[in-house]
């Protein structure tokens, strides 16, 4: 949920925390890999063939 949709204050400030936290966790590993992560249509492609080394477009052709 983003931080606009959220019905209650807590909801927003918890949102706020979430982004926050995920942003600097993306930079932290980006550090370590020494490269940026893929974003967007990229980095779904990355994450789905990281598990088993087919597309997301193979595994739906099964």
């Amino acid at each position: 949920m983003g931080i606009e949709q959220a019905p209650t204050e807590q909801g927003k400030e918890s949102a706020r925390g979430l982004k926050d936290s995920s942003k600097a966790e993306e930079r932290h590993v980006e550090a370590e890999k020494g490269s940026d992560l893929a974003k967007g249509a990229d980095r779904f492609e990355e994450r789905a063939r990281s598990s088993d080394g087919r597309s997301a477009g193979d595994k739906q052709h099964d």
